[in-house]
C-alpha cells in the first residue's frame, strides 16, 4: 500500500512542478519497471525471458492505468487523485462481482450509495473541486487498475507474470513516445521521480501485490487498498506541501466509509450467518 501511495506522491512531485511531461513520465515509469523486473528474472535464473506468461489484456489495462494516471495528476492534488483512483477501483471490483452473478446485501447497496454521494460532493462547484478532465482520467485509471487487480488473483508466479505484463507494454510505450514527441520535456529530477515510480513503486510494488492477492480474500484485498488514499494524502502534505481541505476530508470520509460498509457488510451479514 505504501508503494501504491508512493506512485501518487512521485507522480505529483514530477508533474505538479513541471519537471517532466505526462507522456515521458509514463514511458520512463513503465520502461523502468520492465528493466527492474527483467533483472529480477535474470537473478532468479528464469528459464524464459520471452513474455509467454501474463497476458495482453492485463498489459493493456496496466498501460491505460499508467497513462491516464499521469495526465490526471497534472491538475489533481495527491490526496484527491488517490481518492478518485481507489474509489473507482473498489466500485469497479464491486460492479464486476455483481455482473458475475453475486447478489449484493442491503448493507452493500447502502455503502455504494454513500460512496457515490461522496463522489458527487467531491465534484460539486467549489474551490477544491477537481477539474472535470482530471476527475474523468483518474476514474478511467481506477477502472483499468481494478480490472488489472482482478486478473491477477489467479497468478501462480506473481513476479514472472508482472514482469511479462510490463514487457508487453513496450510496443505501447514506443507508440506513446512517437505520438507525444513534440510535447516532450524533462529534467533530471523528473526522470528520477519517474524511474523510482516505475522500478520500485510499480515494478516491485505490483509484484508484491500479486503475491499478496493469493493469500487475501476479495474483501480483505479491498479493505487494505482503502489505506492508500490516506497514505497518499499524508505524503502530499509531507513532500508536496499540500493542505487538507474540508471538502476533501468530508468526501474522503463518505467514500471510504461507504466502501468499508460494502466490503465488510457481506462478511458480517452473509458469511458469518452462513457459518
Amino acid at each position: 500500500m505504501i508503494a501504491f501511495a508512493a506512485n501518487s506522491v512521485l507522480c505529483r512531485l514530477a508533474l505538479g512542478g513541471g519537471a517532466i511531461d505526462a507522456a515521458s513520465f509514463t514511458a520512463i515509469r513503465l520502461f523502468s519497471g520492465v528493466l527492474t523486473l527483467f533483472l529480477l528474472l535474470v537473478l532468479q535464473r528464469e528459464k524464459s525471458l520471452i513474455p509467454r506468461k501474463g497476458n495482453w489484456t492485463s498489459s493493456l489495462m496496466l498501460f491505460l492505468y499508467a497513462i491516464t494516471f499521469s495526465y490526471a495528476y497534472i491538475t489533481l492534488d495527491t490526496g484527491t487523485g488517490a481518492l478518485i483512483l481507489f474509489g473507482a477501483v473498489q466500485i469497479t471490483m464491486i460492479l464486476i462481482s455483481v455482473f458475475s452473478g453475486n447478489r449484493l446485501h442491503t448493507s452493500e447497496w447502502v455503502g455504494m450509495a454513500l460512496a457515490f454521494g461522496g463522489f458527487v460532493y467531491l465534484v460539486l462547484p467549489g474551490v477544491s473541486t477537481p477539474s472535470p478532465l482530471g476527475f474523468s482520467l483518474m476514474m478511467f485509471s481506477g477502472i483499468a487498475w481494478g480490472i488489472y487487480t482482478l486478473r491477477g488473483r489467479d497468478s501462480e508466479n506473481p513476479l514472472r507474470d508482472t514482469a511479462h505484463n510490463f514487457m508487453r507494454t513496450i510496443p505501447l510505450i514506443a507508440i506513446l513516445i512517437v505520438v507525444a514527441l513534440n510535447q516532450a520535456h524533462y529534467s533530471l529530477e523528473g526522470v528520477i521521480y519517474a524511474a523510482l515510480s516505475g522500478g520500485l513503486a510499480s515494478g516491485l510494488g505490483y509484484s508484491i501485490w500479486y503475491a499478496a492477492l493469493r493469500g487475501l480474500s476479495a474483501t480483505q484485498a479491498a479493505v487494505i487498498q482503502l489505506l492508500v488514499p490516506v497514505i497518499a494524502a499524508l505524503g502530499g502534505i509531507l513532500f508536496v506541501a499540500e493542505v487538507i481541505t474540508s471538502r476533501l476530508t468530508i468526501s474522503a470520509l463518505m467514500i471510504l466509509g461507504g466502501i468499508l460498509i460494502v466490503v465488510l457488510g457481506r462478511y458480517f451479514f452473509v458469511y458469518r450467518q452462513s457459518n
